[in-house]
């Protein structure tokens, strides 16, 4: 493939060859129309009760975009369901409240995007282009049910005789007949049923509104109330007669919407559901098992949280567990689970371990941090965990047995389990690979990872601390993980692309804190041989890890940045995920000054052990979070960095959400000066560095707000910067063309800034 040239300063080495990889020149093209190599990926699995059968979502290769639904049993796969052959390209409008679940699940396909089946896994249900389909796995055509209206969210009843949905705000029940029931009307413009408010899908992670009865007769339903909520107003300028969308946002500081939950049986009888809302107000999750419904629900200041049963009768409440914490209660995926005999399923802090606990036993060594609780099955526990932070495996919890890891080689896996099957799916350093684990091998008997050897390698000067070089796993160096291919017998195979540049990460612990850093050298470059500008290429916040040992689309960037003439460094500092949970809460009341810090750190050792990097020359660029830490690097330590690229960066704390940001900063009117500590408005006046800001103008997370207040007030200091704006583009931007073109505009600036040494103030 005919390579291509970056522009910017020349590379001090003796090749002409030095900024030119052999099949880089495609790579942004080709990571725009692979949806960042999503496309093609199976995910969305479920396994019927034998354990024989895996349902799954799938796109036909790695450029299409349309999600089709699969079944494979007994080594052979079977196409279930295909938008195109069924409405079109699957690619029609669909309802307001789908698009918004959607934007929350950050999904970057169409078609078959989700799907729900009954107990047995007989009857899936799916909507496409808000209408009610659904198809039978032992054999026959999809088939549409006539539905009331456009169709959100479809979930067929535990015995497979009906389907509940949303449309309209209003939750439906309907045979396969297309006899419907509307169980709860919507009473005005700002209720809805069955729905996940804003906070819950964007900040919990929780994206259901309704969970059905194990008799099949009753659903334990979300009411909400947006009613309180503040308004914003996302118009397209692009656009001008086009009317704006109105949006309930409840920014940091202002009333949430308002949850309760109902009882509803399909002969439209109504339980309300009681707990104390004024001083539990966050609905965490809830369920419906054979013990009966229950639900979490957590103080607003987020330092409670509480597992509660419901009498299903009356509506009344038991308090069955209560974690507190004095920063805040991390909410842990699956959970709080019950197992067969009703023991509770919960997480535990405790010192810097999160453990699992099952009925009030921990039953996970120390050291080892719970992530997620995958399910539970009889009385087996399905979770993951994390032993290092650049690696999550799949783990099993059995009594009498133990704890027992499923998934070997080094990666990050998440899976399914049920019927004495598992189902693993993991980013390994060769990507995505999905494996069917079945009897022996599923109870935990696959042999365990081999140890990681690491080699210490101290760093020099009074700032740098030390340098460890870890394995990555990848690259041309010697390997000392177990990187063999999976040992599941049986593989449901991806069709994602192959990313035309392949990761050669270096990992690093950096520093006297042991940051956990990966550092990406051009494929072309021989050590020695020259100077090269130092790229940061961090997230660096809460909830999110971008150094592992798998082959994830952020490494895929980076080398690539790398193969455009830079060093690219990649830094997890305090505030991230799988170190325990003091690691995590390092950040309470500032979430600035740690996260800075660490990417500064972490850039003095590196470049103490690395001579090639040019501490004279470097450039930070991020998104979100990312975007933020990279801005507030050339306002707050311009002697180190000479210049950024801000992405959808949240500038103004208190223009953020309440779940997410209360959780870290506090209460605005309780703690102001968190928000101003670790906001970048009203220090615009610091800025000497070239900045480029870029945001999306119909973002609904990080408002373009907080771009555009900031820009101004850069503006009114005199402070030279550039502004990106993207019309029509959300927090993820969807448009190929324009992520395509995104990679290659930073480049260029951040070239162009480094090779002119230009004061932006």
């Amino acid at each position: 493939m005919k390579s291509t040239q970056a522009t910017g300063p020349a590379p001090t080495t003796n090749s002409t060859q030095a900024i030119n990889s052999t099949d880089s020149a495609d790579f942004p093209r080709q990571f725009a129309r692979s949806r960042r190599f999503s496309l093609g990926v199976p995910r969305h699995f479920t396994l019927s009760p034998d354990g024989s059968r895996v349902l799954f979502v799938r796109t036909v290769s790695g450029t299409d975009p349309v999600g089709r639904l699969w079944q494979y049993e007994g080594g052979t796969e079977r196409l279930l369901a295909d938008p195109a052959l069924l409405v079109g390209a699957g690619t029609g409008a669909v309802p307001e409240e789908e698009r918004l679940r959607r934007e929350r699940a950050r999904e970057r396909s169409v078609g078959v995007v989700s799907y729900a089946t009954d107990s047995a896994a007989r009857l899936v249900a799916f909507a496409l282009s808000g209408a009610l389909w659904a198809v039978r796995t032992d054999g026959g055509a999809p088939f549409s049910v006539p539905a009331a209206g456009p169709v959100v969210d479809p979930r067929p009843s535990p015995d497979g005789r009906h389907i509940a949905y949303v449309s309209r705000r209003c939750f439906h029940v309907v045979d396969l007949s297309g006899a419907d029931r509307r169980l709860a009307a919507a009473e005005g413009p700002d209720i809805s049923y069955g729905l996940a408010e804003y906070v819950a899908a964007e900040s919990m992670h929780r994206m259901r509104g309704y969970w059905w009865a194990p008799d099949s007769r009753h659903v334990l339903v979300a009411r909400v109330d947006t009613g309180p909520v503040e308004r914003r107003y996302i118009a397209d300028p692009a656009d001008p007669t086009k009317p704006p969308r109105t949006i309930p946002y409840p920014a940091a500081g202002t009333p949430n919407a308002e949850v309760t939950l109902q009882i509803l049986s399909l002969e439209g009888e109504r339980v309300d559901v009681e707990w104390d809302r004024t001083a539990y107000e966050y609905l965490v999750d809830a369920g419906w098992d054979a013990h009966g419904p229950y639900l979490a629900v957590q103080s607003r200041d987020q330092r409670v949280v509480r597992t509660l049963s419901v009498d299903p009768a009356s509506g009344a409440t038991t308090v069955l567990h209560e974690r507190t914490d004095p920063a805040w209660v991390e909410l842990v995926g699956g959970t709080p689970a019950r197992t067969a005999s009703g023991a509770l399923v919960l997480p535990e802090d405790d010192g810097d371990t999160r453990y699992l606990t099952v009925g009030g036993h921990r039953v996970t060594p120390e050291g080892l941090q719970l992530c997620a609780v995958l399910g539970v099955e009889g009385e087996r526990v399905l979770f993951t965990a994390s032993e290092d932070p650049l690696e999550t495996h799949v783990w099993c919890h059995d009594p009498g047995h133990g704890c027992r890891r499923l998934s070997r080689g080094p990666g990050r896996y998440t899976g399914v389990g049920r019927g004495g099957t598992v189902v693993l799916a993991g980013v390994t350093p060769r990507g995505d690979e999905v494996g069917v684990l079945r009897g022996t091998e599923a109870a935990g008997t696959v042999p365990g990872p081999e140890s990681v050897t690491e080699t210490s390698v101290t760093g020099t000067g009074a700032d740098s601390g030390a340098a460890t070089e870890t394995d990555s796993g990848t690259g041309p160096r010697t390997r000392t993980h177990d990187d063999a291919p999976s040992p599941c017998p049986e593989v449901i195979a991806s069709l994602a692309e192959e990313p035309s540049v392949t990761p050669r990460p270096r990992h690093l612990l950096l520093g006297e804190r042991q940051l956990h850093g990966a550092l990406f050298l051009p494929s072309w470059h021989e050590e020695g041989a020259g100077k090269l500008p130092v790229l940061l290429d961090p997230y660096g916040g809460p909830g999110g890890q971008q150094v592992g040992r798998g082959r994830e689309w952020p490494s895929c960037v980076s080398q690539w940045f790398a193969e455009q003439g830079f060093a690219v460094l990649v830094v997890d500092g305090r505030g991230t995920p799988n170190r325990g949970p003091a690691w995590e809460k390092a950040v309470l009341g500032d979430q600035l000054t740690p996260a800075l810090e660490d990417q500064v750190d972490a850039l003095r050792a590196a470049g103490a052990r690395f001579d090639d990097l040019d501490l004279a020359r470097v450039a930070i660029r991020g998104w979100s979070f990312g975007g933020f830490l990279a801005a507030a690097a050339v306002l707050h330590r311009p002697e180190v960095f000479h210049a950024a690229v801000a992405g959808a960066p949240p500038t103004d704390q208190r223009l953020y959400d309440t779940h997410w940001k209360e959780r870290y900063l506090g209460h605005p009117e309780e703690y102001p000066e968190n928000y101003v500590r670790s906001s970048l408005a009203g220090h615009g006046h610091l800025l000497r560095r070239p900045l480029l800001l870029i945001h999306g103008l119909a973002d609904d997370n990080v408002a373009a707000a907080h771009t555009l207040r900031f820009s101004a007030e850069l503006l009114a200091a005199g402070k030279r910067h550039s502004v990106l704006p993207l019309p029509g583009a959300t927090h993820l931007p969807v448009d190929d063309t324009v992520n395509a073109q995104l990679l290659l505009f930073q480049r260029d600036f951040l070239l162009d800034a480094l090779a002119a040494g230009v004061d932006g103030g």
